[in-house]
């Protein structure tokens, strides 16, 4: 089996390089980075630049990973050290706006454009995607956040939307959203104060339930979004 992690580097796609590697050994595991090349080695990993902003180099990691049996993308933005997720809607920046969907939305869509061809094969793949719960509209009870809220939901409408298309063309292909749940990482550490801390995860933990919902998908489960214990969550 081959696996790409894009965002290998991070919290949960670090935990999920991991879990892959310890619980198969015939997986051969290719990951991302962004800038410093991770210091844990494998004889089945290997490690790629990626940045995720810029399509050319989807077009160069296309060209270096041939086939692919599943693809998981755990990047994601929520704050910079400069900005925050906004309360109000005065807070709103078009900067801040639009870096959200550059990151949380639009690879998904460059690695789908890219990597079509590399997951034609007759066996069952995943295309999985690391999204969020606030993404959801039908969940949305709070408000806030908005470019966040913005760009998930997004991605969840480009994911569904990519399974309708996949559906005749990767008839063995599950796409699939992901909710990972509130995991210790740098993404949600300023946001930790208020969660329960049998409701905060490990990164090595999300990533074990993460993959445990992955190995039960199937091309009938495509286009749909899943929550961290199996259970499907409304769009």
């Amino acid at each position: 089996m081959k696996v790409l992690v894009v965002g290998g580097n991070g919290g949960i796609g670090a935990g999920l390089v991991n879990a892959i590697l310890e619980s198969n050994d015939d997986a051969i595991v290719h990951a991302t980075y962004r800038q410093a090349l991770p210091s844990f080695t494998h004889d089945r990993l290997n490690w790629h630049q990626l940045d995720v902003t810029h399509e050319e180099s989807f077009k160069k990691l296309a060209s270096e990973v041939k086939e692919v049996d599943w693809i998981i993308n755990c990047v994601g933005m929520l704050h910079t050290k400069e900005k925050g997720p906004e309360k109000a809607i005065r807070s709103i920046e078009p900067g801040f706006f639009m870096d959200s969907f550059r990151i949380n939305t639009l690879p998904s869509l460059l690695l789908a454009k890219y990597f079509f061809r590399s997951m034609l094969a007759s066996s069952p793949t995943v295309f999985a995607v690391v999204s969020a719960k606030v993404g959801s509209i039908q969940d949305n009870r709070l408000g806030g956040w908005y470019s966040y809220r913005a760009s998930k939901a997004a991605l969840n409408m480009a994911l569904k939307t990519l399974s309708l298309e996949w559906r005749l063309k990767l008839p063995n292909c599950c796409v699939a959203a992901l909710h990972p749940g509130t995991t210790d990482t740098q993404l949600s550490a300023p946001f930790q104060t208020n969660v329960a801390e049998h409701k905060l995860f490990t990164a090595n933990h999300t990533a074990g339930l993460l993959l445990e919902v992955i190995h039960g998908l199937n091309s009938q489960k495509s286009g749909r979004f899943w929550n961290w214990d199996g259970e499907e969550l409304p769009w």
